[in-house]
């Protein structure tokens, strides 16, 4: 059997809309959301120097505008909701991808212990000065989630791999770098860096500004290419690995690469703006019941899905406690659990 004839024995998404609709719907709403990014905040600004700020920015132009509305912006608030765009973007990407080489509806982005590691390398940058300077914050989350990636490839692969020994051991390993990551804080930590790590821990895009989307963007946008180039193979791990691999996908070689590049970009999300929940388990559910099963649809959908996702929780992040800024992750989790719970109400009888 052809892998394309196998897919069409694949049961539907719920709706299985056309991917058109779905990506023109995403974009416009997601035109809404960073409109809504960049006049919404402490400081309200109109639609008119937005629009001027970036004609002057982008187009070279010379429009007026107040210096200090422009700098806010373009400085704090269109860097922010680029690097919301991007992160959002990867995290569902990798959300999809985990769900497929794992079979199981509840793999995301942090499953692999990949988070817990890079929080445990910031921590160590920000309260040890581990690297004498050497490592910032985002180089020290790095080298903590590639230390977690070894460790939980060690402990699964080494065990004899399968989907259950990677999700045992991604377990083991996030339960070790959280114990880490606390006993850092609390034996070293001073109360203003515990204070600043539980905000960035729970995730936030306060810091972020133009050289962290010098990051974001390229990583995302590689990491959405590379997806898509394996969009066919990934259709077939729907089936099951030896069904897989009697269509010809080299199992063990693509499940290596592809958990290798969602730890990358889970990683670079982390080192960015901290953990950020819900984001890769919830977009690629809701985007497999609007388009369907297909990874070649459902990649390019959960990517934009999740940019709008991300986004819009950063402005109600800003809106919700009237002068207070809430941690990112704790509006994507107030949103994600109720939106999962629905999705798994509604596909209860699917199984």
């Amino acid at each position: 059997m052809s892998l394309a004839a196998a897919m069409r024995r694949l049961p539907a998404g719920g709706l299985s809309l056309g991917l058109a609709p779905v990506l023109g719907a995403a974009a416009a709403i997601l035109a809404v959301a960073l409109a809504a990014a960049l006049m919404l905040g402490d400081v309200r600004v109109g639609a008119a120097d937005v629009a001027a700020t970036l004609g002057n920015r982008l187009l070279g132009l010379s429009l007026p505008v107040d210096p200090i509305r422009e700098g806010i912006i373009w400085h704090y608030r269109a860097s922010r909701a680029v690097v919301a765009m991007a992160c959002g973007a990867a995290l569902a990407v990798c959300g999809v991808v985990l769900q497929a080489l794992l079979r199981n509806p509840l793999a995301e982005p942090y499953l692999l212990g990949i988070s817990a590691g890079a929080s445990a390398g910031a921590v160590s940058v920000i309260v040890l000065a581990a690297g004498a300077g050497l490592l910032g914050v985002p180089a020290g989350a790095l080298a903590g989630a590639a230390l977690a990636f070894a460790l939980v490839g060690l402990l699964a692969f080494g065990a004899g791999g399968g989907t259950e020994r990677i999700i045992l051991a991604g377990v083991a390993g996030s339960q070790l770098f959280n114990a880490a990551t606390a006993f850092i804080v609390a034996s070293s930590a001073d109360a203003e860096q515990t204070r600043g790590i539980l905000f960035w821990m729970l995730g936030s895009l306060g810091g972020v500004r133009w050289p962290d989307a010098a990051l974001a963007v390229p990583v995302a946008l590689a990491g959405l290419g590379l997806c898509l180039w394996r969009a066919r193979a990934l259709d077939a791990f729907a089936f099951g690995e030896d069904a897989a691999a009697a269509l010809g996908v080299e199992v063990v070689r693509l499940r290596a690469g592809l958990l290798a590049l969602t730890a990358v970009l889970t990683a670079a999300v982390v080192s960015l703006i901290g953990a950020v929940g819900f984001v890769g388990l919830v977009i690629p559910h809701a985007m497999r019941f609007l388009v369907g099963p297909s990874h070649g649809r459902l990649i390019p959908a959960a990517a934009l899905a999740g940019a709008v996702f991300l986004t819009g929780a950063d402005v109600l992040s800003r809106l919700v406690l009237p002068g207070q800024v809430l941690p990112v992750g704790v509006v994507t989790a107030l949103f994600g659990a109720p939106a999962f719970a629905l999705i798994l109400w509604r596909s209860r009888g699917r199984r």
